[in-house]
């Protein structure tokens, strides 16, 4: 048996190839949507994918099950657990629908759906068996159901997806899939979960990539509950302190439902000259994306831009900022080449941002603004009509600057209606550091606000001498 975990640091999301080496066929588990990792691992082994599946309808990134199936012929499988509103949609007439006990025979390789609603209500682990070794199931995936050190929110459905107190029987339900599915297997079968440290699905996800049924039953916060049948001392556990949800996941949640747009071969990027971009930029027909570090932002950048620090987190902080349901405007993405922009493209796919169009190297022969940066020691004589603080919940709980309002990034741009009017006076925002802080206030400008950054964020103003953070309780 081939068992490949592909990770993604971005929206730290884990899917899995899983391959008969005999037999030359194998099958992809929860796949984004940029294909080429799952197509050069089968290349490189010599492999046919022939299957597809995912456990579960997912809120943090658009499914690839559809893309990968269009592209590979491959047969998709999808949870037919969890009633009519957790029924995929027509688009996937063509999927296997699994209810609990469905297997998918892949040469000498079983992987058998195990129904562990609670998260979600339709939600599936697999079992795997690699019937070359052995006649009973070795690896769990358990995709948003059990993490290392953690488990699966059950707070989502509220959170992100219009739903009202379905966080209470999600909770019951994600004790009854822990009591009668999970600790009743072997404790040696490893845990393979769909998502890692950085995730906000669940509060307190572990960054070591697999752990084993027993290690999680003893050492995981939730066992002892389990083992003592307290079913509500799990539950308020549970529901506390659970991260910010991301506003754009209950977009995911829909399209993931509805089924993703298939991509197929994507056209070649534009590159654009100083010239043709400002044009485009006169006639507001295109929006630049600037992928620079905040302190280079701060020095220089195109008015109403939006700023996506980097490859490394695009997909994060662009589904923050750029709401594809509203905004068809094409992308363009300043990258140091082809390479690096068609890179970015990838990012921004994962969470159905399809729009970049093309690309600029520099900003040379555009014109900039200086956004305004305020020093922590100033703010006090500095006329502003809120002062926002864009971190999360828990975060703004342990300490924040007096005065403050609370509004997580992921969050900001579908809440505009909790802030003053856009003429009503300067914003003034911080984050921790400044990373998420300018990609809000970036946001918060192009909608027509005026926006103030604090230098250095909340750490630079907690470090002066004589600044007192405020803090609540949870």
């Amino acid at each position: 048996m081939l068992l490949e975990r592909i990770y993604d640091e971005d929206l730290a999301q884990a899917s899995y190839f899983v391959g008969c080496q005999a037999k030359g066929t194998a099958i992809v588990v929860d796949p984004r949507r940029d294909l080429d990792v799952y197509l050069n691992l089968a290349r490189k082994n010599g492999m046919t994918i022939v299957a597809v599946t995912e456990t579960h309808i997912h809120a943090d990134y658009l499914s690839g099950t559809r893309e990968l199936a269009a592209a590979t012929g491959a047969t998709m499988y999808v949870s037919d657990e969890g009633g009519p509103d957790w029924t995929y949609s027509d688009a996937f007439d063509a999927a296997v629908r699994m209810k609990d006990g469905h297997r998918i025979t892949l040469g000498n390789i079983t992987l058998e759906a195990v129904h562990t609603p609670g998260h979600t209500p339709e939600h599936m682990s697999f079992l795997i068996t690699d019937g070359a070794q052995s006649d009973k199931p070795g690896f769990m995936l358990t995709g948003d159901f059990v993490f290392v050190g953690d488990l699966g929110r059950p707070d989502l459905l509220d959170e992100a997806a219009g739903g009202i107190d379905t966080r209470f029987q999600g909770a019951k339900d994600l004790f009854r899939s822990l009591r009668d599915r999970f600790l009743t297997l072997p404790d040696y079968i490893q845990v393979l979960p769909a998502h890692g440290s950085g995730s906000a699905c669940g509060k307190a996800l572990g960054a070591v990539p697999s752990s084993t049924i027993g290690y999680e039953k003893n050492f995981s916060w939730w066992g002892r509950y389990l083992k003592n049948d307290d079913e509500q001392g799990f539950i308020d556990e549970l529901l506390s302190g659970q991260p910010d949800a991301h506003a754009y996941f209950a977009r995911m949640k829909t399209e993931n439902r509805e089924g993703p747009a298939v991509l197929g071969d994507l056209p070649e990027l534009v590159e654009y000259s100083a010239e043709d971009l400002s044009s485009a930029l006169a006639d507001d027909s295109v929006i630049l994306i600037d992928t620079r570090h905040h302190r280079a932002v701060h020095g220089g950048t195109v008015p109403r831009s939006l700023n996506v620090p980097g490859v490394g987190k695009a997909a994060s902080y662009g589904a923050w900022v750029v709401d594809p349901q509203r905004e068809k405007r094409p992308l363009v993405v300043l990258a140091d080449d082809r390479e690096t922009a068609e890179e970015l493209r990838d990012h921004l796919i994962r969470v159905g941002i399809d729009s970049v169009h093309g690309y600029i190297t520099a900003l040379d022969g555009l014109d900039l603004v200086t956004p305004t940066v305020i020093s922590p020691d100033d703010i006090d004589d500095f006329p502003h009509v809120l002062l926002l603080d864009v971190r999360n919940k828990s975060e703004f709980s342990d300490g924040h600057v007096p005065g403050a309002v609370q509004l997580s990034g992921g969050r900001l741009m579908w809440h505009l209606d909790e802030l003053p009017e856009p003429d009503a006076g300067t914003v003034l925002t911080y984050c921790q550091s400044g990373v998420r802080n300018s990609v809000a206030a970036s946001a918060l400008r192009r909608e027509g606000y005026e926006v103030a950054e604090m230098d250095g964020s909340y750490a630079a103003w907690v470090s002066r001498p004589g600044n007192v953070p405020v803090l609540e309780s949870v």
